[in-house]
């Protein structure tokens, strides 16, 4: 064998020098066309400290700050975390305090937010990009900075589904939830580019609700053959992200039927007709309790994006759903009615043992169980909203209604 040395020709030297500039040109595209050339964060190194919550009830209120928002699918009630309430427009989520000073914010000037939520002690915000809104960022509740990223398909428009455990997306073609690092734990429905055949059990069918809780992903769809609708019950952390888990199926009587509430063992639903029907099943299946209802506005407009999003809140001991013109108080184990609250016009929050819901002439201070109205502190609203949620930051009572936040000082 020789051991003269090879000699580099002029066609290597040509050769590597093409190479070079291809990985160059590669490293520089990737640089202009990556996110996060596009985002704006700005986070607030210093933790924020929560202050105490409300010791008293006020006697009155008065209008201290108010931020103009985007509406977003799912969301109609203020989303809080870590004694701070998150506002945001088209393409900025910005974290403001009881008082309304700004803690930090992250924006992308490329993209416009699919929704938000707040789990785990962050926040998660939802972009749509080119490839639908399945661009997710989760943010440090406290300072913003960053947590996890995740990136994928999805539909161009979708709406919120979370609770304190997981948080995901909702479009009448597929759910999906994530956990604190966002790592899919579960996606149900017509999945693009599958992996394996026939992980999905009801890919023809059309989602129309969906709400979670613990380890609890329940859905309501339509499909193919079936005069109303179906609620299927499953796990909402399978073996397998990929292959759902069903553990209980209700074939109801009409395809209008929607999810109204959810419990860490049982899901209600309201089933139109002549005779309109809020109805709970557990896990399994079996059905829980039943009980006539009056017309629910929201449940039997056509949503736009053919998914219904319920109103939903919870309290210390109930679980409640505003239906359009009343409010439902829910007990949390079999989500049978314990009362309805009829001059209300959106959720509720508790603080300092009290209940607060809000009224057409302001809020009212009621009993925790919603029985008797202490006094109602009078606010002044821009028209009838139609959409009205409250939560309390701090000392503030914070409103979150049509295209709006507001801060309420008490005396």
């Amino acid at each position: 064998m020789s051991t003269k040395p090879l000699r580099r020709t002029r066609r290597d030297l040509v050769a590597t020098a093409a190479l070079s500039l291809l990985g160059v040109a590669a490293v520089g595209t990737v640089a202009l066309t990556a996110p996060i050339r596009d985002a704006h964060p700005q986070p607030n190194t210093e933790e924020y400290a929560a202050p105490s919550s409300l010791e008293a009830a006020p006697a009155a209120l008065t209008p201290a700050w108010s931020e103009r928002i985007s509406p977003l699918l799912g969301i109609a009630k203020p989303v809080t975390a870590a004694g701070l309430v998150f506002t945001h427009d088209a393409h900025t989520l910005r974290a403001r305090d009881a008082s309304g000073e700004q803690r930090w914010s992250y924006g992308r000037d490329d993209a416009e937010i699919c929704s938000i939520g707040a789990a785990w002690g962050s926040v998660v915000v939802t972009y749509r990009t080119g490839a639908g809104c399945g661009d997710v960022v989760a943010l440090n509740a406290r300072t913003g900075e960053y947590k996890h990223t995740r990136s994928s398909d999805a539909e161009d428009v979708v709406a919120a589904v979370a609770s304190n455990d997981r948080i995901g997306t909702l479009s009448p073609r597929r759910v999906e939830l994530w956990r604190s690092d966002l790592v899919r734990t579960v996606e149900y429905g017509d999945v693009e580019a599958k992996q394996e055949p026939e992980l999905q059990p009801h890919e023809e069918c059309t989602l129309t609700s969906a709400l979670t809780r613990k380890e609890v992903l329940a859905v309501t769809e339509t499909c193919p053959g079936s005069e109303g609708a179906w609620l299927r019950l499953q796990e909402s952390t399978p073996e397998s992200s990929r292959e759902p888990t069903i553990t209980g199926e209700v074939e109801l009587p009409h395809p209008g039927a929607r999810l109204v509430a959810v419990g860490e063992t049982a899901a209600a639903v309201y089933v139109p007709g002549a005779t309109p029907r809020l109805v709970s099943y557990s896990t399994e299946g079996t059905q829980l309790a039943s009980r006539e209802v009056a017309t629910s506005p929201l449940a039997e407009d056509d949503a736009p994006t053919g998914v219904f999003s319920p109103r939903t809140a919870d309290l210390p001991t109930y679980i409640t759903w505003f239906d359009g013109r009343r409010l439902y108080l829910l007990r949390p184990s079999d989500l049978s009615v314990v009362r309805v609250i009829e001059d209300a016009i959106g959720t509720g929050t508790a603080g300092a043992d009290r209940l607060f819901y809000p009224t057409a002439s302001g809020i009212a201070v009621a009993s925790p169980d919603g029985e008797r109205v202490e006094r109602t502190l009078g606010v002044e609203r821009p028209g009838e909203p139609d959409t009205v949620g409250l939560a309390v930051v701090g000392d503030t009572l914070v409103e979150r209604r049509d295209g709006e936040i507001v801060g309420y000082a008490g005396t």
